[in-house]
């Protein structure tokens, strides 16, 4: 599966666009600010039905448009074309079209066209807090079990109602028992899911940590919950008289978190820059591995000013990498155009390269 060509309407600093790429490599570049990224991010969009950069649509549209269009074409594995199509409108309202079929749910396109991004904002993972981190995992699980999506959903519903009782400081003991009854299927689900999750990723990302530092360090990942060792009820009535001093939930999945070690350290702590951005790289490889063994086809893979950072050895180390990934399309971006051409010359493959200046999408 593979974009073909994409058309773009007032997509940020976009204005209009039509670009036909390369179904191997496709080379960006251009000066800071000019829209390179912008460009990624309409080719996720349409994967994702939802920006990398923002859970709003509110900063979706050009400046002073009331409406973004983005339509693209997908060479798909068994032969056939696909068309999707989206169309975003400043009052709220948005449609996501598979042909001339209009989705009904945006969850329902999840998955048709997968996608792998990497981005320099990617370092909240590592410096941010556990939410960044949870929010990763509900990402990848989200796309591949509609029935974690359901779970999670129905525990952070079930969990505003519990912290909304122990606010008003009243004897609720038998509601907040219900819901935390309630809650318990829900906890469970996400808990076994996230920990099966991580320990998959957890050798993949250390194999593609040791060959992008070439042996020198080991990394390791690892899965921390409230319910590692016990229920989500019996942890409950041991915060019992906490909860009713602090009036709000002190313990469930929602404290969860994931451990990114460097050679037994906090790579948050003790990890340079490039050894941090060799982690993250490191993980979204393993990510993209996971999402095509899960789908059985490869995913588009988008990697934003990945080459910043990076010392010329962990750079041929990458490219590597995603050569023996067998990689399909690949999307490149990055202000240094030597730079680019160097890498396109060390890459057996088809390759484009276009220029972006001022939002305007130039190929070469």
């Amino acid at each position: 599966m593979f974009l073909t060509r994409i058309l773009l309407h007032d997509f940020k600093n976009i204005a209009d666009a039509e670009v036909e790429f390369s179904p191997k490599v496709n080379y960006i570049y251009g000066s800071n600010g000019a829209g390179k990224t912008n460009l990624l991010d309409a080719i996720y969009y349409l994967s994702m039905t939802k920006s990398y950069f923002s859970a709003s649509d509110q900063y979706v549209y050009a400046y002073g448009s009331d409406e973004s269009v983005l339509c693209g074409f997908y060479q798909m594995d068994n032969g056939t074309v696909e068309k999707i199509s989206a169309s975003v409108h400043r009052g709220g309202e948005k449609t996501f079209r598979r042909g001339a079929k209009t989705y009904p749910r945006f969850s329902e396109h999840i998955g048709l066209l997968p996608i792998v991004m990497v981005s320099p904002l990617d370092t909240a993972l590592i410096n941010d807090s556990g939410e960044e981190r949870r929010k990763y995992l509900n990402f990848i699980l989200s796309q591949i079990d509609r029935e974690y999506l359901r779970h999670i959903q129905s525990y952070n519903q079930l969990l505003l109602q519990r912290n909304r009782l122990l606010k008003e400081d009243r004897d609720s003991g038998l509601l907040l028992e219900t819901l935390s009854e309630r809650m318990a299927p829900h906890a469970e689900y996400v808990h076994n899911a996230r920990r099966d999750l991580c320990e998959q990723l957890r050798p993949m990302v250390q194999e593609f940590y040791l060959n992008l530092s070439q042996g020198r360090e080991k990394v390791d990942l690892t899965y921390h919950s409230d319910l590692d060792a016990t229920s989500l009820t019996e942890l409950f009535a041991r915060e019992a008289e906490k909860e009713r001093f602090l009036r709000y939930t002190t313990a469930g999945i929602q404290r969860d978190d994931v451990q990114f070690r460097l050679e037994g350290h906090p790579i948050r702590r003790c990890g340079s820059q490039g050894q941090q951005k060799s982690f993250l790289l490191a993980m979204k490889l393993a990510q993209f591995r996971f999402v095509k063994h899960i789908y059985g086809q490869t995913p588009i893979l988008l990697l934003d000013d990945v080459f910043d950072k990076l010392d010329m050895q962990r750079v041929e180390d990458l490219l590597s990498l995603v050569s023996t990934l067998d990689f399909g399309q690949i999307f490149l971006t990055d202000s240094n155009k030597v730079r680019l051409d160097k890498v396109a010359s060390s890459m057996n493959a088809p390759c484009r390269s276009y220029l972006v200046d001022s939002g305007k999408i130039t190929s070469e």
